[in-house]
């Protein structure tokens, strides 16, 4: 099980995300405009950098919905492998069979 403090730390990066998605997209959209004039772009680049540093979506790190491991994560079931090992050995995961030979 990962510390509390950085499944916490990691919820609120998420939400800081979705608060500022559409502010930065709009600066961004500015910035990379090239029929704008050069000062427009630059205050739109000035006020990009004034966000949160957690607001960017590129700080954001997978973690395991169920014990919070950041490490060996699927992306698609939203799990790491310890977990998917386990959940698929009791038969949770449709379509998945515990293999032996």
């Amino acid at each position: 099980m990962a510390k509390k403090s950085m499944v916490a730390r990691e919820v609120k990066r998420q939400k800081l995300v979705e608060k500022f998605a559409a502010k930065r997209a709009a600066l961004k959209e500015i910035i990379s405009d090239q029929g704008k004039p050069m000062e427009e772009r630059f205050r739109a680049s000035l006020a990009l950098a004034k966000l949160p540093r957690n607001s960017s979506a590129t700080r954001l790190h997978n973690r395991c919905q169920l014990t919070g491991r950041p490490h060996a994560y699927y992306r698609k079931l939203k799990v790491s492998r310890i977990m998917l090992r386990e959940l698929g050995s009791n038969g949770q995961i449709p379509g998945m069979v515990k293999s032996s030979w």
